[in-house]
């Protein structure tokens, strides 16, 4: 490789790398190269990164593909928040009334999603290493890997309440499994998981010290890849399990009862009420109460509504929906006024409308569901059809 090409490499928001295996297959890794951001997700990674993983995985010499990112602080804290304020700022100024008006967002979650949900689908073992910060987008970079590492400075969260947003990304889907209705309670606070709490949530599977991942990557190369995708992936996991170390349970599972007997009612408002009278004296139950009083409003709705669609669609379904409320949010939802109390302005006095969750009602929300296009005319229409009709 020449200097200027080096150079290039080095400066690309994703580099790409393939490592030859004893037995002569190709192992394909992806970092995501961006530390200053924290390896926020921007288009342009998400572009890049979703091409070589549809070229990988029509590459027969590739046995996996490896997913990190960069820097010693998180593998992704979440999606370019900064060019979505961007553009919802000239979208309102233009006085724009369709949501399909706003060129970026609808570019922005069309390719974001669709590479989530290519990452879902992924037919050969996907291996992402989950570690330090691994919030909102890079949840849904990491949620549909086949293979999924946190260690012990691993911290999961959606804290999209905080931003005027909910948790997209296939949040939907995923929150919706996690035990005892804990993935609502998470929703609506924002509280983070531990390296124990992601994989009892089903956001992870495996747990390695953050000191072990060259071990690790030094036993792919040495492993004996095969030449079907079942083998290879029983290889890998019996190979992280062979690094593996027993996280203590964290302090979703210590509140397990609890966060139940607050999320089993049926109504939001009620809900609400049991978070706020929630007096546990515990650091983290006091931070997710304080999240969910100080959130916007209109998260807390949208993203329970959400949970209420969850059970009846499939995951192709939870991403074509998202895409919509998000375009909705951005138009004219909370979602510019979070971001720039929190990153432009930094005064963290987000002026929320609608102020109260009384004002943020189920009727209200109904048109944060609602399509601009006829069903088959959708961005993501064609979403799943192939991998369905294989599996089928």
């Amino acid at each position: 490789m020449n200097t200027a090409s080096a150079s290039s490499q080095d400066e690309a928001p994703v580099l790409f790398e393939e490592r030859v295996t004893a037995n002569g297959k190709r192992i394909g890794i992806a970092t995501l190269h961006a530390p200053k951001t924290l390896n926020g997700l921007s288009l342009d990674m998400a572009r890049l990164l979703d091409g070589r993983l549809h070229a990988w995985a029509k590459d027969d010499g590739i046995a996996l593909v490896v997913l990190q990112g960069a820097g010693e602080k998180a593998f992704c804290a979440g999606g370019d928040l900064h060019g979505l304020h961007r553009s919802m700022t000239e979208y309102r100024a233009a006085g724009h009334r369709d949501i399909r008006d706003n060129a970026y967002a609808s570019n922005f979650f069309a390719v974001e999603y669709r590479l989530d949900y290519r990452i879902h689908t992924y037919p050969k073992p996907l291996l992402c290493w989950g570690h330090g910060i691994v919030m909102g987008g890079g949840i849904g970079l990491m949620s549909g890997a086949s293979h999924r590492v946190v260690t012990e400075r691993s911290k999961l969260a959606f804290p999209e309440i905080t931003v005027g947003l909910y948790p997209d990304v296939g949040g939907t889907w995923l929150l919706h499994r996690v035990p005892a209705r804990g993935g609502l309670f998470l929703a609506l606070t924002g509280a983070p998981l531990n390296a124990g709490d992601a994989i009892y949530a089903g956001m992870a599977d495996v747990c390695i010290e953050d000191q072990r991942r060259q071990q690790v990557f030094d036993a792919l190369t040495r492993a004996n890849w095969k030449g079907t995708t079942s083998d290879n992936a029983n290889v890998l996991t019996s190979l992280l399990q062979e690094h593996a170390s027993q996280p203590a349970p964290g302090p979703l599972q210590k509140h397990q009862a609890l966060i139940e007997q607050i999320c089993a009612h049926e109504a939001l408002e009620v809900i609400a009420g049991a978070i706020r009278a929630t007096s546990v004296d515990d650091p983290w139950v006091s931070a997710a109460r304080e999240t969910f009083a100080t959130g916007a409003p209109s998260s807390a709705r949208i993203a329970f509504e959400l949970q209420r669609r969850a059970p009846e669609l499939s995951l192709a379904d939870v991403f074509r929906l998202e895409y919509i409320v998000s375009l909705h949010c951005a138009a004219r939802g909370d979602f510019a006024e979070g971001i720039r109390a929190l990153l432009i302005d930094k005064d963290r006095q987000p002026h929320w409308q609608p102020k109260t969750l009384a004002e943020a009602t189920s009727a209200w929300s109904e048109t944060f569901f609602q399509a601009p296009w006829h069903e088959g005319d959708h961005p993501l229409a064609n979403l799943g059809a192939r991998h369905e009709a294989t599996n089928a």
